[in-house]
């Protein structure tokens, strides 16, 4: 899937891209075709000005294209009525064409330019432009090759070809890249969603067993002989569904934009204190004794209940991972413009590549913490509710042990 919408990104911006240069292309045709015809009409206009002069002493008529001087081959004519056939008498009177005297291939022109009504136009059989002149006892006719004209175009356009070759390669490159980066969160998301859906498939399926195991056991006895730890697993397996269920339903909730937390005072020294009150005797039965220090008047702006349960969650990880023994430590300091709150246990230290993993949904950073109880739900509730109040949250992992670092503003 990602596959396909990477190439229908990459076709999308290459026809537009096609669009845009063959636009650029027709307008750039256009506009040298009219310069040049403009240019040949100047020739025209400008040799039919001239007098007949010798041979050696033509002018040679040319014009300006990017700072060369091209010249055009052209020719005079001038005609006079009366003569062979009582039609008309015809004399080159300049150019640098040699040997029309006399022709018929001069007749021919002649003939065709005399016998069309404007006094401007072009002989396509001959390949060229012609401006004919009245001047009462006579007309005067004036001829540029355009194939000139056609040799100019081709070359211009062809430069002008290659140029938008080399831009649309370039840019199907970019698009490339573009699309590689622009589908990089979709296929990172598709990718956490079916890793998600096994995960949370794999966690319903263990108490569902228990749960079904344990139902068809108390089904097949009569009701007086049903042992009551029986009931029980299926009670305790109930809830730890639910919780999941829960947790689940806390993330799904924040994944589809609901509605923001509701912001009042609360104060996070009062919050931390009471989350380290109500962990020390759990920390304390676990052998990892809890201390803590917390800055007296650290007021935010926040939701009470979701940011108590975002210490409660860093509290719990520590102590489920902190090494037998360690000491846990809770710290809440206040900055000029930030509250940070730090949770430390020791242990073996995270490799850094698994550090950023943490707050992915069912990770655990290796197999002894999936022996531990919970779902692997819990950081990446806690790094929710951090981005809900425009805070951050972040592992550390060195040779003491591993901390948690909640940064968030403080009440203006």
């Amino acid at each position: 899937m990602i596959r396909k919408l990477r190439l229908k990104f990459v076709a999308v911006c290459m026809a537009m891209v096609t669009a845009v240069l063959a636009v650029v292309c027709f307008a750039i045709f256009a506009a040298l075709r009219g310069n040049v015809e403009d240019l040949s009409r100047q020739v025209l206009h400008r040799v039919i000005q001239e007098d007949s002069l010798p041979a050696g002493r033509r002018p040679e008529v040319g014009v300006e294209i990017g700072g060369d001087k091209v010249l055009l081959p052209y020719f005079t004519v001038s005609v006079w009525p009366g003569g062979g056939g009582g039609r008309y008498t015809a004399y080159v009177t300049g150019g640098t064409y040699a040997g029309l005297e006399d022709t018929e291939e001069l007749t021919a022109i002649l003939e065709d330019c005399l016998n069309r009504e404007p006094p401007e136009g072009v002989i396509q059989s001959y390949g060229l432009r012609y401006l004919r002149q009245d001047n009462g006892l006579y007309r005067k006719l004036a001829f540029v090759d355009m194939s000139m004209e056609s040799r100019l175009l081709r070359e211009m356009m062809g430069s002008y070809l290659v140029i938008a070759l080399a831009a649309f390669l370039l840019l199907l490159g970019v698009s490339a890249i573009l699309a590689r980066w622009a589908t990089n969160p979709v296929e990172r998301a598709w990718s956490q969603q079916r890793q998600f859906l096994s995960d949370a498939s794999h966690e319903l399926k263990t108490p569902l067993t228990v749960i079904l195991s344990n139902a068809e056991l108390l089904s097949a006895l009569p009701l007086e002989e049903r042992p009551a730890r029986w009931t029980d697993n299926i009670l305790s397996e109930s809830h730890q569904m639910k919780n999941l269920v829960e947790e689940m339903l806390t993330l799904a909730r924040a994944d589809n934009l609901a509605l923001p937390p509701v912001l009042a005072e609360v104060s996070l020294s009062e919050t931390a204190e009471d989350c380290a009150l109500a962990f020390e005797p759990v920390a304390f039965e676990a052998g990892k004794p809890l201390e803590y220090q917390v800055a007296e008047g650290v007021s935010v702006l926040g939701d009470g209940d979701k940011l108590r349960r975002l210490v409660s969650i860093l509290l719990d990880n520590a102590v489920k991972y902190g090494a037998e023994g360690g000491t846990i430590t809770l710290t809440l300091e206040k900055t000029d413009r930030q509250a940070r709150l730090t949770v430390a246990n020791p242990g073996e230290p995270i490799p850094a590549e698994q550090l950023g993993r943490l707050f992915e949904r069912f990770y655990r950073a290796d197999a002894s913490r999936g022996e531990k109880s919970g779902f692997g739900l819990g950081l990446s509730i806690a790094s929710v509710i951090a981005q809900e109040h425009k805070g951050t949250l972040r592992a550390e992992s060195g040779g003491e042990g591993t901390r948690f670092v909640f940064a968030m503003p403080l009440k203006k």
